[in-house]
């Protein structure tokens, strides 16, 4: 496909181009930028995009593809961007969220997007910000974005969603005191999963200590029977338009877009780095964060200079 019918597409809501554009924008390809200045700003502003985060083992997988099945049976076009672990020297991911959604493979109202962490630490490859807006732009409403479940290193995901949800589960063994100075202080919703296991009113009371002093909200569901979760997507809607409305919402979109440029510009540095670190003289180049600091300043200079 041309960049041209890769554009039509989008607004057609086609699924086809909806995938080729994601996958320019990951490639880095020159017809990325053409692309992304094309994208229709009315749906991406209308556009909720919720992160599901969470432990390994809480049910994120499961709740989203049941939050997936709310949206549809209410009429709703759904992305999903599942974030996946990947090898820091190939790139390779598990992709294992596309296995658990197969029951939407069929469904076109359905746009399932794996994209590898790529071995950063977010959680987030710097795509996912774009792909988010591509799919906004094509028509779904909500873009889903769950991640790998890494716990502290999942902050990135605060930056992308407007609402986020931070499921936890009964035996899973997680330290609640020391979770408090990270994604249970800025999580917009504790999300128990697994509610009808033992531990889990537990689980749900202390969480509630830490929700009443941040004025969030605790709710419990069972993802597996699909208990709680039109409630749950209720009150993340609710979340979303009252954030909207309050301005709170534009500007955390755009601090997330600030923070997207610094991604990108250390994306596209990142090889003219490495190479000027090999020129360097390993004997007495001295210290790697000193070698660096002199290539940084050596740059910044060229800069002044023009």
């Amino acid at each position: 496909m041309d960049i041209q019918s890769i554009k039509h597409g989008i607004g057609a809501g086609n699924s086809r181009a909806l995938a080729k554009a994601i996958s320019l924008v990951e490639d880095g390809a020159e017809e990325a930028d053409e692309l992304l200045a094309s994208l229709d700003a009315s749906r991406i502003d209308s556009s909720a995009v919720i992160g599901i985060t969470g432990a390994p083992g809480a049910g994120k997988s499961t709740l989203t593809d049941k939050l997936v099945a709310v949206c549809r049976e209410r009429g709703k076009k759904v992305g999903v961007i599942a974030i996946d672990p990947s090898s820091p020297i190939s790139g390779g991911a598990i992709h294992g969220d596309r296995i658990r959604m197969m029951q939407h493979a069929l469904d076109t109202e359905v746009v399932v997007r794996s994209m590898a962490t790529r071995g950063r630490l977010g959680g987030l490859c710097a795509a996912a910000g774009a792909a988010a807006r591509i799919m906004a732009s094509a028509g779904c409403d909500p873009i889903i974005i769950e991640t790998v479940g890494v716990g502290q290193s999942e902050m990135d995901i605060i930056r992308i969603a407007d609402v986020t949800a931070l499921v936890s589960a009964p035996g899973l063994g997680d330290d609640i005191q020391a979770l408090k100075a990270g994604l249970l202080e800025v999580a917009d919703l504790m999300v128990v999963n697994k509610a009808d296991k033992p531990g889990a009113e537990m689980l749900a009371m202390e969480l509630n200590e830490i929700a009443r002093a941040k004025g969030r909200q605790v709710m419990m569901t069972v993802a597996a029977q699909g208990t709680g979760v039109p409630e749950l997507f209720d009150a993340m809607r609710e979340i979303f338009e009252s954030k909207r409305s309050s301005g709170e919402r534009d500007a955390q979109r755009t601090e997330c877009r600030n923070m997207e440029v610094v991604d990108w510009g250390l994306e596209m540095l990142r090889p003219y780095l490495y190479a000027q670190s090999q020129k360097q003289d390993l004997e007495t180049g001295g210290d790697p964060r000193i070698r660096a600091k002199r290539i940084v300043d050596s740059l910044l200079a060229c800069g002044k200079d023009r």
